[in-house]
């Protein structure tokens, strides 16, 4: 099934519950003032709260959000139309960011700003969404059982020494997606497939739902390392700090690692674009990128702004310099590609 059926699908069942929605929250019979804002945001509201209660406590504005999956977000946001509450739409990875953009619910700004705190191959080039933090998406290995120089690039994990040793998240979680799309930008089509097709050859066990029951996996032994989000590795060692994982950063002689955002952008439709703005600016200064990235063990976006004292322990790398855009442009070709090569 491709991203566009997935979202239609998404689209149809949210048309049929929008109209009592709207009717909750006054859609089209009144605006935001100036002194209001409506964010809808895919990020879980322990992270985005304290930031927003900041903002307000510095500024005055009330901050008025939403929180649900970006799928079921984007696809309101598409179906509410002009009628919309909403002015900010948060969500946690550049595919969706990328869907938003294209399916038309956000809006260009013109920011200085913005341009001067977010990297290019960290925003849209049309500037209608900018990363507010930076995860990569790196190889976790057991310190037990795998030295740091078995290992080296994400393509060595679908040679035959790695046979029967790998844990893998399921390919239908979009940071997956995510990946290989970029691959399929570095490498082209067929170098990615025969990569993904390695790394289904070598699995242990069949996918997991998540990054932390693949990396419980590695731990328990049943293989030896995986490919998972920092922030999810940050949680498990911050619950556990003697479990048996560590970081391994792969193709640090090439292309780098693997790199993704969760951003902003201001909708189409907002009612006080001018207040979503400033907040989205808000956003990418000093303070609140590092309590952003803070709040979930992420690096800020912002190259002025250091991550905290335990990202920091996990080392420097160099990142993929890939515009993260080709995440979402190349993500259908990348559920096809897993789909072809049995990654379930």
């Amino acid at each position: 099934m491709t991203v566009k059926n997935r979202m239609d699908i998404v689209t149809a069942r949210v048309l049929l519950v929008v109209a009592a929605l709207c009717a909750l929250a006054g859609c089209g019979q009144q605006t935001n003032s100036d002194n209001v804002i409506t964010v809808y945001t895919a990020r879980n509201e322990q992270l985005i709260k304290p930031l927003f209660d900041q903002y307000s406590k510095e500024t005055g504005v009330e901050i008025r959000y939403i929180t649900d999956d970006a799928g079921p977000l984007l696809a309101r946001l598409k179906a509410e139309g002009e009628n919309t509450p909403a002015d900010l739409f948060i969500t946690v990875d550049a595919g969706f960011l990328w869907q938003a953009s294209e399916v038309g619910v956000l809006a260009p700004v013109d920011s200085q700003t913005l341009l001067d705190n977010i990297p290019a191959p960290l925003r849209s080039q049309k500037n209608d969404w900018y990363g507010l933090s930076l995860r990569a998406r790196t190889i976790v290995y057991a310190t037990d059982r795998v030295k740091p120089e078995d290992l080296s690039t994400y393509e060595a994990l679908a040679e035959a020494p790695w046979n029967g040793r790998l844990c893998l998240r399921t390919s239908k979680k979009v940071y997956n997606q995510s990946l290989v799309a970029t691959m399929i930008k570095t490498l082209g089509e067929p170098e990615a497939e025969r990569i993904v097709g390695g790394w289904v050859k070598n699995l242990a066990t069949a996918p997991y739902s998540n990054d932390v029951k693949a990396m419980e996996a590695v731990a328990a032994g049943q293989c030896d390392a995986t490919i998972v989000n920092t922030y999810y590795f940050g949680r498990l060692h911050r619950d556990n700090p003697d479990i048996n994982l560590a970081i391994f950063w792969p193709n640090q002689d090439d292309r780098g690692v693997h790199i993704n955002v969760s951003g902003a952008g201001v909708t189409k439709y907002a009612k006080n674009p001018e207040g979503a703005l400033k907040l989205l600016e808000w956003l990418s200064q000093s303070e609140a990128q590092y309590l952003f990235a803070e709040a979930n063990q992420e690096y800020p976006v912002n190259p002025d702004v250091k991550p905290s004292e335990e990202v920091q322990s996990w080392g420097e790398f160099k990142p993929d310099s890939i515009n993260v855009e080709a995440a979402g442009r190349l993500q259908a070709e990348a559920i096809k590609l897993m789909d072809r090569v049995g990654y379930q």
